[in-house]
């Protein structure tokens, strides 16, 4: 019986994984939603399976840096899930996939010229995002017509 349960404990986790496999999700947000959606089911649990699918290649886990908790993302097979490097916001904490000739060419000439093949899987960039770029000019312009300019 036991077996059975947890056997519907997996397959709510790697459900939930395959609907959001178009974002990078935290286990906090399994937990949620699992919360949410009346199942029973630990917080060790979920940390648990997450592992045991990383460990089968089912997801892939992503440790942007040491204040942002892993995420995971659905990929089905390991064969199903190609190579790309990554954007990370240090404004609003996005992940973001990136599939870009230029950064596949430079990977190449790492190779090519240096003998050193990057992970792109595992390639992190920082900065910001179009959006909160956008947010902050907009803040800036927003401060700046504030000042008060008397004498």
């Amino acid at each position: 019986m036991k077996n059975e349960y947890t056997t519907k404990q997996r397959t709510a986790i790697l459900d939930f994984l395959r609907e959001n496999a178009d974002r990078h999700v935290k286990a906090s947000d399994v937990v949620n939603y699992m919360r949410e959606s009346g199942i029973k089911m630990g917080t060790a649990t979920v940390y648990r399976t997450l592992e045991k699918f990383c460990d089968e290649g089912l997801i892939r886990k992503f440790i942007v840096d040491e204040h942002t908790g892993a995420c995971y993302q659905f990929v089905g097979t390991p064969a199903a899930c190609h190579s790309h490097f990554h954007l990370k916001c240090t404004e609003c904490g996005k992940l973001i996939h990136l599939s870009c000739e230029f950064l596949e060419n430079m990977e190449k000439h790492i190779y090519d010229e240096h003998g050193f093949t990057v992970s792109s899987a595992k390639t992190v960039i920082y900065g910001v995002c179009a959006e909160c770029s956008h947010t902050q000019v907009k803040k800036e312009h927003a401060d700046a017509s504030s000042c008060c300019h008397a004498k």
